[in-house]
């Protein structure tokens, strides 16, 4: 089953039990799909299901810090859930470890010595940790890693 056929059986599943909170955050996600596919005039594969999903996690945590440095902590805390939601249709999370690692190959396999090749060994990490981990973090790493 692809991931938007889960998506589709999961809302569902959400509008026969009663979870207006998954079904609202599951039919925001449907919108985001059918949106990117409208404006890209493509069907989306899981890969690419996977990206708009991670972004989406990324605008809430974004829309979380403004909301919090407004005061509007149950803003923030809808969010939050909305994030949860979302979540469940991403891979498993990569630890600190296992990411460390995945820089040290793409460094190696891209022969980066300095700050210019940051660019190449991001390349190359994108689709191996795409919506398994905060590539915000991912890339401050690299860039330290370079720096030494």
């Amino acid at each position: 089953m692809t991931l938007k056929a889960r998506i589709q059986e999961d809302m569902k599943a959400a509008m026969r039990a009663g979870d207006k909170v998954r079904l609202g955050t599951i039919r925001l996600i449907i919108a985001a799909i059918k949106q990117r596919e409208v404006d890209e005039r493509i069907e989306l594969d899981d890969a690419q299901v996977v990206a708009t999903l991670d972004r989406m996690v990324k605008q809430r945590r974004e829309s979380i810090d403004q909301y919090r440095k407004a005061g509007r902590e149950e803003l923030a805390e809808k969010e939050q859930a909305e994030i949860e939601v979302i979540r469940t249709y991403l891979p498993e999370p990569l630890s600190e470890s296992e990411i460390n690692a995945l820089i040290d190959e793409a460094i190696a396999a891209t022969g980066a010595s300095s700050i210019k090749d940051m660019g190449k060994v991001m390349g190359q990490l994108k689709p191996k940790l795409a919506g398994r981990a905060d590539m915000g973090k991912v890339s401050g790493q690299v860039k330290a890693r370079l720096s030494e």
